[in-house]
């Protein structure tokens, strides 16, 4: 959530302005050469640092055996190798973001001058050395982000570490409990132990440090109740204790003992009692969390006095009666006009919701008011023109979603489930570009889903179960969300055939449309959908087959298909799939065996009760054993789409082949025999019957003199017939040219179909050895010199 970015960014906005004391930085991506130069070219610093980087670096490694051949060569005359702690005016030493490994050196304690030491973002391990403690120059330690162990050293009276200011040790594997020895670093204004695995109480002297402005200890396993000493610290600017086991009740004087408190985050423990009233006092409060505790009674009305407030979070607690006047404070809120943040979810806040919420800061981008009693309808929302979250579910509302919901084209989540909600879906719904989740589930919307809803190009997750939604899918509305994860369209009416184009939702997961009137086939293209875990269509009328591709589905875990029509075998591919836990077949029309192996080994993961002409299948089901037809049919059909291909390329081989060898032989043939022999139509077509001596007459022995046109695939000549009056037109083909055989036939069948004034009329076909000729005979005479 975006309070815990603003809580980062705070903490980190603490920590830049140690970086201004900085001397010398010393950094590990420098060769060990430009290090030594940049403190006074001195051999003896060079070789320790040297040392350093070998040790941090990790002897083993490619760069600790150069360096450690380096040492060899350049300290032969010594008795001793210098070390880190040589450098002893060294200042400032910051490794940060190195990825650097090993344990932090027990040498940084010689480092007098050291007043920086930062190692942050890297993968140290081991203690942190209590020699540390004698660098009595230290400011700010930073050892945030790395793997380092066992319980803070620090602060111990046998040491002087009286100028440390800055001490941050989160997101490491640190033990035991807060010490408090802590409170002997007098000067320390920040103290960061968040994400480790401290425990216990928290140390009453804690109370001594007077300096301390940013106290950060959440995400540990702290428990007891907070020490009276603690609320002494009225320097405090930014408290963060959530994520512990902290108990007890917030002290109701609170409001006036932190005036200068920015942050409070308390969220995650488990207090009680009320929320102090005090806390309007606060007038710098920034951000408030309360969440995740057991805090009861009614909600301070007088919080809107804090006109600084930002993010306030009071979810998850114990909150209201379930009555009016709960969300009287909603009103008094409108004066904070920062507020980018308000979550009251999940508590026992009744009565209408208020108008007041359209008048909420136009800044507010969440808005979590769901898992309440809140009822009546919902009004002015559309103002709220910056929210990118809206939660109203799990309350009372009643009546329609405004079309004004098409203002807020911010919004990426938006949920009204399981309310008492009800009319069409407003296509305004479909001005919401940016949505990813909505969440309709739970109500009595009816009619169409709005089409305008494929506007939702970055849809994710779509919940639309248990409404009185109708009508057919078929209209590409599914598959225009291609980045569709979870669809939930169960419990509702619709019709028609499920759409095949849910599979350009490629990265769906979970897939419910059962309890629906769908009919048909289950489209084949489900099973190319390889994430899907979750597949439930029972409760409709699918017929047909299940598809042999679910055998295809590797990541299913559940696959439901009980109450609708489908019949055949079950596909043996169902056994196979590694990750099916729960399949569901029961009350269908399927016969056959039951496979043996994967989820039909175990009798609690898989139903078929409801199918009369099952067999097989493992001892406990006591079906009765197949026959040997039966076995076969199943057989044959777990392999019939294997074997349907495979008889689709034998076929289609066998007649490339076939066609090859007809045209190699005719062409074999046509070359051996004489060219001049004379040969009789094998085609005629009406009445006449024409030979090729006939021909040669009629064109004077195809003379040039009767040429007409010449082609690319052949020569057209004119003539006339001894027992025809008319001219005739011959073509005749040039059998070289590949491809005059194929123009031929489209032009013979062309010409013998088609009746017009100004094209010739077909009468004979005639084949020889020597040419293809084409005889047409027209009704008047027509020029050939555009044939």
């Amino acid at each position: 959530m975006e309070k815990f970015l603003l809580k980062n960014q705070c903490i980190i906005n603490q920590i830049k302005f140690v970086v201004s004391i900085a001397v010398l930085t010393v950094t590990f991506l420098s060769t060990s050469i430009q290090l030594a130069s940049a403190i006074e070219g001195n051999e003896t610093d060079r070789l320790a640092l040297l040392t350093l980087k070998q040790h941090l670096v990790g002897a083993n490694s490619p760069e600790g055996h150069r360096i450690a051949t380096r040492h060899t060569q350049s300290s032969r005359c010594r008795h001793h190798n210098p070390s880190i702690g040589n450098l002893s005016a060294l200042r400032v030493f910051n490794l940060s973001d190195n990825s650097l490994q090993g344990t932090i050196p027990r040498e940084f304690g010689y480092l007098k001058q050291l007043r920086l030491l930062d190692l942050s973002n890297n993968d140290l391990h081991g203690n942190i050395p209590i020699e540390l403690n004698n660098c009595s120059s230290m400011q700010n330690i930073n050892l945030i982000l790395n793997s380092l162990t066992g319980k803070i050293p620090f602060g111990s009276s046998d040491y002087h570490m009286k100028n440390l200011t800055m001490l941050t040790l989160a997101a490491n594997y640190l033990s035991g409990g807060i010490p408090s020895s802590l409170a002997n670093l007098s000067s320390l204004d920040f103290l960061e132990l968040s994400r480790n695995q401290l425990e216990g109480n928290l140390p009453n002297d804690l109370s001594r440090l007077s300096n301390l402005k940013v106290l950060v200890f959440s995400r540990n396993n702290l428990s007891g109740t907070i020490p009276s000493s603690i609320y002494n610290l009225s320097s405090l600017t930014y408290i963060d204790m959530g994520s512990n086991q902290l108990s007890g009740e917030i002290a109701p004087e609170i409001g006036f003992l932190f005036p200068k408190l920015e942050i409070l985050y308390i969220g995650g423990n488990q207090f009680t009692g009320k929320i102090p009233r005090s806390l309007a006092n606060i007038s710098s409060l920034d951000q408030l969390d309360i969440n995740s505790n057991g805090f009861c009674g009614p909600v301070p009305e007088n919080l809107g006095k804090l006109q600084n407030l930002t993010l306030l979070a009071i979810d998850y607690n114990h909150l209201g009666s379930g009555k009016d006047g709960d969300l009287d404070f909603v009103s008094s809120l409108t004066n904070c006009s920062g507020l980018k943040l308000l979550a009251i979810h999940n508590n026992r806040l009744g009565g209408v919701l208020p108008d007041s919420v359209a008048n909420l800061s136009t800044q507010i981008e969440i808005l979590f008011m769901g898992e309440n009693r809140i009822s009546g309808n919902i009004q002015g929302i559309g103002n709220l023109v910056k929210l990118t979250q809206l939660d109203l579910g799990g309350n009372l509302l009643t009546g329609k979603i405004p079309s004004s919901i098409g203002k807020l084209q911010n919004l990426v989540t938006f949920n009204l489930s399981m309310n008492h909600l009800s009319g069409p879906i407003p296509s305004s719904i479909g001005n919401l570009s940016q949505l990813s989740l909505l969440d309709l589930n739970g109500n009595n919307f009816e009619g169409r889903v709005p089409l305008t809803l494929k506007n939702c190009k970055d849809m994710s997750k779509l919940y639309l179960s248990g409404n009185e939604l109708h009508g057919d899918l078929s209209n590409q509305l599914i598959g225009s969300f291609e980045k569709l994860i979870t669809l939930n369209l169960s419990h509702n009416s619709f019709t028609g055939v499920f759409p095949s184009d849910i599979v350009n939702s490629k990265d769906l997961v979970e897939l419910y449309v059962n309890n629906n009137n769908f009919i048909g086939r289950i489209p084949n293209q489900i099973g190319d959908i390889s994430e899907l875990r979750f597949l439930h269509m029972q409760g409709n009328h699918f017929d047909g087959n299940i598809p042999l591709s679910f055998g295809l589905l590797r990541a299913i875990e559940s696959l439901d298909l009980s109450a609708n029509n489908l019949s055949n075998t079950i596909p043996s591919e169902l056994q196979k799939l590694p990750f099916l836990l729960s399949l569901n077949l029961s009350f269908n029309q399927l016969e056959g065996e039951v496979p043996r192996e994967g989820v039909f080994k175990n009798t609690s993961q898989f139903s078929i009760i409801g199918n009369q002409n099952l067999c097989g299948g493992i001892p406990e089901i006591q079906l009765p054993r197949c026959s040997v037809n039966q076995e076969s049919k199943n057989k044959g059909s777990a392999l019939s789409t294997q074997a349907l291909l495979i008889m689709i390329l034998s076929i289609l081989i066998v007649s490339i082949l076939v066609a090859v060898i007809v045209v190699i032989c005719w062409r074999k043939r046509s070359r051996r025999e004489p060219i001049n022999r004379p040969a009789t139509p094998l085609l005629s077509v009406g009445c006449s019957r024409v030979s090729y001596q006939e021909l040669l007459e009629a064109t004077n022995g195809f003379l040039a003199s009767n040429l007409l046109g010449e082609g690319a695939f052949g020569t057209v000549y004119k003539g006339i017939l001894h027992q025809h009056k008319n001219p005739i037109v011959v073509k005749v083909l040039n059998l070289q040219n590949v491809g005059a055989i194929k123009s031929f036939e489209v032009e013979y069948e062309a010409l013998r179909k088609i009746r017009h004034r100004n094209l010739v009329k077909v009468i004979i076909m005639i084949f020889t050895k020597q040419a293809l000729l084409l005889l047409n005979l027209s009704e008047s005479y027509v020029q050939y010199t555009h044939l």
